[in-house]
């Protein structure tokens, strides 16, 4: 009984921007306290993708570019730079030396670079890049959050209100069961019964799940025995939130599905599903989806929506997201 294959990269983007502020205050406290977030802040996916073709650096992975305003009022408004790596990579200060500089030139603002680690290497910390020549130097020091300096705590993760927290644990949690999936479903599941206990409310909890749900991915045995808990769970609450609307589209599909045959039908509400899902991120990724991309996606099969999720993250337009090899 074997899990499909984990999805760390999409999980944490959405996370991200559903809930920035709670980001910078979990992984990078002094940062938000030097942040004047009562004015807001704004997300610049398309300025950053210009900054990634002027810069001609090729297919990088660039996670966020955010416009925010500082509390000592030296400038009005700068920018944070925030990349989130999954993998270990040679290249990695470069590009955040690259970033860093090709943002302020671009803009001629102080420029902020931050990076979470969520490689499973504890040794592998990289914070520094630049370089020296004839008494010039040119350096760049960054912060970074090594998630598995949380791994010894992650039960207590559970306590913390920051919903960041939660995601932490989800990602320790992952990748302590990916040969497990049994204790990886018991994972999920507790960490499902505390999006409710929290008593956020319906749009967070419905992110948050989305976020779980795509994180730590089950047989599909113990996902239906999941579904069944969370309906439990909710009936407990007295509330419909992921069992009325995430399920929605896989009940219809197991609906249409039953003439032609109960796993056919569950294929088709994944699809579905996953469908849904894909199309909110490349939304918040790229705008509004034209038309023909809707219906591609309504016509995908679960594969394909596999391999274009995979996608996601280091596309820089729709078309890349779909091009065919």
């Amino acid at each position: 009984m074997a899990a499909p294959a984990d999805d760390y990269d999409n999980p944490w983007k959405s996370a991200l921007e559903h809930a920035f502020p709670e980001f910078i205050a979990f992984y990078f406290p002094d940062a938000y306290r030097r942040i004047d977030w009562s004015r807001g802040h704004h997300f610049l996916d398309q300025e950053l993708r210009q900054v990634v073709r002027d810069a001609e650096l090729g297919r990088r992975h660039v996670d966020k570019l955010v416009r925010v305003h500082s509390q000592d009022g030296r400038e009005d408004w700068v920018y944070i730079h925030i990349e989130i790596q999954g993998r270990r990579d040679s290249g990695f200060e470069k590009r955040m030396f690259v970033y860093n500089y090709r943002i302020f030139d671009r803009y001629d603002r102080p420029v902020a670079s931050l990076a979470v680690l969520a490689d499973d290497d504890p040794h592998w910390r990289p914070a520094h890049y630049g370089f020296e020549l004839f008494g010039c130097r040119h350096a760049l020091d960054f912060p970074v959050a090594k998630l598995t300096d949380f791994d010894s705590r992650a039960d207590a993760l559970l306590a913390d209100p920051n919903p960041f927290a939660l995601v932490t644990a989800a990602h320790l949690y992952t990748a302590r069961t990916r040969h497990d999936p049994q204790n990886r479903f018991e994972a999920k599941r507790r960490l499902v019964r505390l999006l409710y206990e929290r008593d956020w409310n319906k749009r967070r909890i419905l992110e948050l799940f989305a976020v779980l749900d795509w994180m730590m991915r089950l047989p599909k045995e113990l996902e239906t025995k999941l579904w069944h808990d969370i309906e439990t769970i909710e009936g407990e609450r007295k509330v419909k939130y992921v069992t009325s609307v995430e399920r929605l589209a896989l009940e219809r599909g197991k609906r249409e599905g039953l003439e032609e045959g109960r796993e056919e039908g569950r294929e088709k509400g994944r699809a579905e599903g996953g469908s849904a899902l894909l199309g909110r991120l490349l939304a918040r990724r790229f705008g509004p989806l034209p038309k023909p991309v809707t219906e591609r996606l309504a016509r995908a099969t679960t594969d394909q929506l596999e391999v274009w999720a995979e996608r996601v993250l280091d596309a820089r337009t729709l078309d890349d997201v779909f091009v065919e090899n």
